[in-house]
Parts: C-alpha cells; structure tokens; sequence
C-alpha cells in the first residue's frame, strides 16, 4: 500500500513539474507580466511625450506667435525696426573662503 501511495505522489509530482518549473509556469507568467507592466509604463510616457509634440507642431502649424516666440528665443533674431535691449546680470566676484 505503501508503494501504491508513493508512486501516486511521484506521478502527482511529474504532473505539476510543468506547472511550476515548464515552459508555460507560473514564474514565467509572473516574469512575463512583470515585463508587460514596465513596457506599459513606457508607452504610456511615449503616449505623454507624442501628445505635447503634437500640441507644439499644431501651435506652429496654426498661429505666427509660435514661430516668433521660437525665433526670438532660439535664435535670437528681432523685427525690423526694432531696439533690442539685453539686460545683463552683474556678477559679483568670488569671496574667498575664510577659516
């Protein structure tokens, strides 16, 4: 009876290997679910990023202020006839470290 029981738990064990330890387990599973979350993440950033690089090139597609804004702050350029002033911060000089 002893040996009947045995070798009912050995084959009740061969049956699971393949659902803990195969090719389809449940840390595979659990890996794969892991790696779904973390690319979820990131297309849900990407999603984020195409939406405000959509609203900027509609911006610019639509309106002159963008691309005036654009030229004045990136490339530096002015309207004719116009006075530029630049107002430049005055640095102080370094103090020395005293003891």
């Amino acid at each position: 009876m002893k040996l009947v029981t045995l070798a009912l738990i050995a084959l009740i064990a061969l049956l699971q290997h393949p659902l803990w330890l195969g090719k389809g387990s449940w840390l595979r599973v659990w890996d794969v679910d892991q790696q779904v979350r973390a690319q979820r993440e990131t297309n849900q950033k990407l999603v984020m990023r195409n939406a405000a690089l959509d609203a900027e090139v509609r911006d610019l597609k639509q309106g002159l202020d963008a691309i005036e804004e654009r030229a004045r702050s990136e490339l530096g350029m002015i309207k004719r006839d116009e006075i530029f002033f630049q107002m430049l911060e005055e640095r102080q000089p370094p103090t020395a470290s005293q003891p």
